[in-house]
């Protein structure tokens, strides 16, 4: 599909009023200044990837759908699919096993994904991406829009969601490559990439990624409640190094089957969680501090390696540092986290680091 289509008017579908205004917000809050990503959230349908989610109520969780034979319901559920927010799409147990991102978030982060660079370095080649997480496959959906479909490739765990985001995607127009398996170990038959964007929590940078891409690549992925930009230097050697941005970002956690073979390199599926508690007084900290989501950052940064005290500490010393002042380097089966520079004294080993004694 091209960006140039035009799409239902407004003031005949509801569908396309509703993400008209989605559209213009996102835009108030600074985003989609390029006209081709503003194209892609103008022309896809989210509300075909999202045919039913679940909102929270006082007695839980509530499925609004949209063959819910109710009018006002119906209603909720349209509206509810163009609201700038996260939408819980599959649960299991109890527990949160996939959703829709925020838009506003997704147009930023496929913004920083900076796929123009790599069209202009390979001018006619375009821009191969791989996207860990298909979810509802609305992420992928926009990609295919701005790229291609055959620059597309998306990958998650279950067929029980990969089906489902397979036919939306088909029914909306767009065939990328949709593949059941494991995110950790990417996609390697559909290798090389020029970005690699993850839509999951990571605990550390699957080495996998990195060796699946271009020289000069980007991999773009969410880890300790930010998101974190590493530019690939060596994907041979499995090198690579980069900044979080400013944005804080809470994804659901990358799965992985439950085979210890799978990740030779001590990658696990889910990523530290404050060090399996909370933390609070007893620990030594200010009370407000328990509501500064940049300490939150710091300590799921640096929990494998300090206590929340120490983590405080720190932080409160740095002068309340900012994500941007963090990095991670990839190094082989080697990558730590840094303040200020990689090759500063402030470095804490990641999960899954050789060196740390952590797998």
């Amino acid at each position: 599909m091209s960006g140039t289509q035009s799409g239902p008017r407004p003031d005949r579908d509801p569908a396309a009023a509703a993400r008209a205004g989605l559209v213009r917000q996102i835009r108030a809050g600074g985003h989609l200044g390029d006209p081709r990503w503003r194209a892609a959230f103008e022309e896809v349908p989210r509300h075909l990837f999202v045919p039913y989610y679940f909102v929270t109520t006082p007695r839980g969780y509530q499925r609004l759908s949209g063959s819910d034979p109710d009018p006002q319901r119906r209603a909720r559920w349209l509206d509810g699919a163009y609201t700038d927010g996260a939408l819980a799409t599959c649960m299991r147990d109890g527990e949160l096993v996939s959703s829709s991102s925020q838009p506003s978030l997704m147009a930023m982060m496929l913004e920083e994904l900076r796929v123009e660079e790599a069209e202009e370095r390979r001018p006619g080649a375009g821009c191969r991406v791989l996207e860990i997480g298909t979810g509802t496959g609305y992420n992928a959906a926009l990609l295919a829009h701005r790229l291609g479909v055959e620059q597309v490739t998306t990958v998650d765990l279950d067929e029980e969601i990969t089906g489902p985001a397979r036919e939306r995607l088909a029914a909306a127009g767009y065939r990328p490559a949709v593949v059941t398996g494991d995110g950790a170990l990417g996609c390697p038959e559909r290798a090389p990439y020029d970005r690699v964007v993850a839509t999951c929590a990571l605990p550390s940078v699957p080495p996998a990624w990195i060796a699946q891409c271009t020289p000069g690549a980007l991999v773009l992925a969410p880890l300790a409640t930010g998101l974190l930009a590493l530019r690939v230097t060596d994907p041979g050697a499995v090198r690579a190094e980069g900044r979080f941005l400013a944005t804080p970002a809470y994804f659901v956690p990358l799965r992985a089957r439950p085979d210890p073979d799978a990740h030779p390199s001590g990658v696990p599926g889910s990523p530290v969680v404050t060090g399996g508690r909370r933390w609070g007084p007893r620990d030594g900290l200010p009370r407000e501090v328990l509501r500064d989501e940049r300490f939150h950052f710091v300590w799921s940064l640096t929990a494998g390696s300090l206590t929340p005290r120490e983590s405080y500490d720190l932080w409160r010393r740095e002068g309340r540092p900012r994500r941007e002042r963090f990095g991670v380097t990839v190094r082989d089966t080697h990558q730590y986290a840094w303040l200020d520079s990689p090759d500063g004294p402030l470095r804490w080993p990641l999960p899954g680091d050789a060196e740390s004694g952590r797998a």
